[in-house]
């Protein structure tokens, strides 16, 4: 048995998982990084300690810095949350190697489950249909193609390590496959420190179908009915609901089997989630994610059952108490992540600090969050800044809920994806129950729909809240302490040590681009550069990509907004650049004959 629990994550799923502990009578601990001081989870812990720069890598990716967490404050038990170190098979050891209970799968499991070249090994020697591809990762550029003229394009160049859509690149000719070879590698080793990856088919027109599975260490194993998360943007969720209306009641009895079958083979352990893709009345097993999911909050609702607790309950030995013959769907639900994206620009990252921060309420609304007033978002991770879901007696009322939601919930200072989600709940598509992966690129008026649904820009500035008691943190040696602080006083925020030097490369907008217009290409985004396409004195094309910024781990696309010749290139690979920031600046056509 354990007491204290240290949440190695961040943000709504940290929060998520510490109020469970917190109805367990567990006490939690958080860990944070140096751009999460004031975050909402480090102020919610029992105790909390500082692991590390704002870099996932020195922080929320640094095993040593967690483990040391857990000694110096007490923890027995690390719940991973989803994504960093969710699904490393590495940090599972030294968690049990320190003494530690993990809670989630064995390391062993994960490593059968969690690659997911080793899962479709796994699925296919447990009779469980997968889409054509390879069982091994590739190695290269050369062998993608080679496998591309074998299986037929398009196909999809996968992380092996990770999920979420990360390190994904979907390629439909030869000509695609270095550019989408290269990125999807990129990305995958920033997300997941594994640059592995694999190929196989990519089905062009299906549903993504996912069985939610709870299994303990005696053998036993369930399935908790399917969650439908076809609705989404370079291939990461947007819209899941639970159940899906694609499958019948046998099809859905068929693939929980096939899932609980293939758990049950690789000795899983805790929650986890098979994913399938369905077309033309056939699935295919996809991957496994083995940990909790961001959705998991729709499977909750209509079966009534806190996965989280669940977790908990069975990394402490306890038999599952329910069979599935108990399992038993109740009502309809749907949630929609709210992130810190701007969709009228293919959904790029917004930054910003958040002003006014209102959530709906009601019967049959939850809502997950991250964030509250006045909280400034970070650009090192991702854009989840709350997920709303809703609760009817069928899909139909769930869908009335959550547009009555959407039209409550208010985030200002920060632009945000809820009038698509608006646009999207309306659209005959999906209330129709009809709507694939393809919904969102076969749709655009979406986009024009979230257009005219987008509020009109608030004021810049903001009332500050009012002066009242609250809590003073004071960090030493990486705890944190509170102080109780009375009176009008101020906004006692920490600031980062000054010990800290800048990060290198840092380019800002220089001021006097603030005198005139200047002929450049501006990067919409703050981030970090992480490729460059052109070059000093290269003639470019409107349209075309000339630099990769990434933010909120997602790779934006930087292209030129006119034809001309770049006459210098302000940034380099590494450079971390603000918005509005130029990239690269185009040659002055008055200059371009003898001139400087």
């Amino acid at each position: 048995m354990f007491r204290t629990v240290l949440v190695a994550n961040r943000g709504e799923i940290a929060l998520r998982v510490m109020r469970t502990c917190r109805e367990l009578g567990l006490r939690c601990v958080a860990v944070y990084s140096e751009a999460d001081r004031d975050a909402p989870h480090v102020a919610y812990a029992d105790d909390a300690f500082l692991i590390g720069p704002p870099s996932p890598a020195e922080s929320y990716l640094n095993i040593d810095a967690i483990i040391r967490a857990a000694k110096a404050t007490g923890a027995e038990a690390i719940h991973p949350g989803y994504g960093f170190l969710a699904e490393n098979a590495s940090f599972v050891r030294a968690v049990t190697a320190a003494g530690l209970i993990f809670i989630g799968p064995p390391a062993e499991a994960m490593e059968r489950m969690g690659g997911k070249t080793a899962a479709r090994r796994e699925a296919t020697a447990a009779g469980v249909p997968v889409v054509p591809g390879v069982l091994e990762p590739v190695t290269d550029a050369a062998e993608v193609r080679r496998l591309g003229k074998e299986f037929g394009y398009p196909i999809a160049i996968k992380a092996v390590g990770g999920g979420g859509g990360r390190g994904l690149r979907v390629v439909r000719s030869p000509e695609e496959v270095d550019e989408a070879f290269a990125a999807a590698r990129r990305e995958a080793e920033v997300a997941f420190k594994n640059g592995e990856l694999y190929v196989e088919k990519y089905l062009d027109d299906p549903r993504h179908i996912e069985i939610q599975v709870l299994a303990d260490r005696y053998g036993n194993a369930v399935a908790l009915g399917e969650r439908d998360c076809s609705v989404q943007r370079r291939h990461q969720k947007l819209i899941e609901e639970c159940p899906s209306p694609a499958l019948t009641p046998e099809l859905r009895a068929e693939m929980g089997a096939a899932a609980v079958r293939l758990a049950k083979a690789v000795g899983y352990i805790s929650a986890g989630t098979l994913e399938f893709l369905y077309q033309d009345g056939r699935y295919y097993f996809l991957e496994m994610n083995t940990r909790i999911q961001v959705e998991h909050t729709v499977t909750e609702m209509v079966y009534g059952i806190d996965l989280v607790a669940a977790q908990i309950r069975i990394a402490q030995g306890e038999k599952l108490w329910f069979k599935q013959e108990d399992v038993v769907p109740r009502g309809h639900a749907i949630e929609c992540r709210i992130n810190a994206e701007d969709p009228l620009h293919n959904f790029r990252p917004a930054l910003g600090t958040i002003g006014e921060y209102r959530e709906p309420v009601g019967f049959g609304v939850r809502v997950d969050s991250g964030v509250h007033a006045y909280y400034t978002v970070p650009s090192h991770y991702d854009s989840l800044l709350a997920k709303l879901i809703t609760w009817g007696s069928d899909r139909q009322e769930a869908i009335a809920r959550m547009r009555r939601a959407l039209a409550e919930y208010r985030i200002e200072g920060v632009t945000t994806i809820i009038p698509f989600h608006q646009a999207a709940l309306e659209h005959p598509v999906f209330t129709a129950g009809a709507a694939t992966v393809n919904f969102i690129p076969r749709h655009p008026e979406l986009f024009s729909r979230a257009a005219e649904l987008t509020p009109p820009t608030a004021a810049s500035a903001r009332a500050e809240p009012a002066p009242e008691p609250r809590r003073f943190t004071v960090e030493v040696n990486g705890r944190r302490f509170g102080v109780a602080v009375f009176g009008d006083g101020t906004n006692a925020t920490p600031v980062a040590s000054p010990s800290r030097s800048a990060p290198a490369h840092r380019a800002t907008p220089k001021k006097t681009t603030l005198a005139a217009p200047v002929d450049a290409v501006i990067s919409p985004i703050q981030g970090r550069v992480v490729a460059v396409r052109v070059a000093h004195g290269q003639q470019v094309e409107a349209g075309q990509v000339l630099f990769i910024v990434e933010a909120m781990k997602m790779e934006n696309e930087i292209t030129a907004p006119h034809s001309g010749t770049i006459a210098e290139v302000r940034v380099e690979v590494g450079t971390t650049v603000e918005a509005g920031a130029m990239l690269a600046m185009y040659q002055n056509p008055a200059n371009n004959t003898n001139g400087k």
